[in-house]
């Protein structure tokens, strides 16, 4: 989507390639948030707030790189830079409703061993211009920033000045480090707490293992295939797989604890909900956490 809307970008089976210097198509915009800002008014007489507030995510330069058959330290400024044109087009603010957040998605970082990020390289350097960059524009609106990662082994995002909050999946050391601790009040950020698994594959492996320990691993990939079948069948409620209220809650409440309430502003699942089965099953998900959240509240 966001390679789209760059110029100097062509397609071939080899990846995306540059062509010239990246730059953004004169009309290029973010189609999500323009038909909630257009709807503002009636979303929010619909849900009886007086503004709305809007989460806006974008996928980072790291991630958007890995789809270029060359990559190079200046791709990562060029993929930033373009980024940071189509947010300045993004952000608004209106008596309806307003951008309050921006999460830059980089779910690849920490899965490779790239030579691009080695300890004092120049892409390294690179990519943290582009991170600040980004940051930089988004905090200038007084707007939150967040970064949204699946591997939080390499920390170079704890360098980004201007970045606000972090998350990451629920199996992620980041939620059990007491370097996490030190690392939020030295560099004065906060963490959103994720409260559930959102791939669905897993939730059904998860399910598996706790109804049947003894399962023995070679036969999980069939029993996954079977579960599948079933749900698409109409035999199986996909939702009997999603972990319930208790799980989010006692997550939330560790996750708190462990890095103190003003350090935790925000919960939800841990990433976005494309793998779920059904439309139905994902919103149940969303129920589940809007009850944990409120039940913390309560308590």
């Amino acid at each position: 989507m966001f390679l789209e809307m760059m110029e100097g970008a062509e397609w071939s089976k080899a990846g995306y390639g540059r062509v010239k210097r990246l730059s953004i198509k004169p009309d290029a915009t973010i189609a999500e948030v323009e038909v909630l800002r257009r709807n503002a008014s009636k979303i929010k007489e619909a849900i009886g707030e007086e503004r709305i507030r809007i989460k806006v995510c974008v996928t980072g330069p790291y991630t958007l790189s890995t789809s270029f058959n060359r990559r190079d330290p200046p791709l990562f400024t060029q993929l930033g830079d373009s980024l940071t044109k189509v947010l300045s087009k993004t952000i608004f603010k209106s008596k309806d409703a307003e951008v309050a957040l921006v999460a830059f998605d980089e779910p690849v970082l920490g899965f490779l061993n790239d030579p691009l990020l080695d300890f004092g390289s120049e892409g390294r350097e690179a990519l943290l211009k582009a991170w600040r960059g980004i940051c930089h524009v988004v905090a200038s609106n007084g707007v939150g920033t967040i970064f949204h990662l699946h591997n939080t082994s390499d920390d170079l995002f704890w360098s980004v000045d201007e970045l606000s909050i972090v998350e990451s999946h629920v199996d992620d050391p980041l939620y059990r480090l007491e370097k996490t601790k030190k690392m939020l009040e030295e560099r004065d950020k906060f963490l959103k707490a994720s409260l559930c698994v959102t791939n669905f594959d897993n939730l059904i492996l998860n399910h598996l293992q706790e109804k049947e320990p003894a399962i023995r691993s070679e036969g999980l990939q069939e029993r996954l295939a079977q579960s599948w079948r079933a749900i698409q069948r109409g035999e199986v409620d996909s939702k009997d797989f999603l972990e319930d209220d208790d799980l989010m809650l006692k997550r939330l409440v560790q996750t708190v604890e462990r890095f103190g309430e003003e350090r935790v502003p925000y919960a939800g699942p841990e990433c976005g909900l494309r793998s779920f089965p059904s439309y139905s099953c994902a919103l149940e998900c969303l129920t589940r956490v809007s009850r944990a959240i409120k039940a913390f509240r309560e308590t």
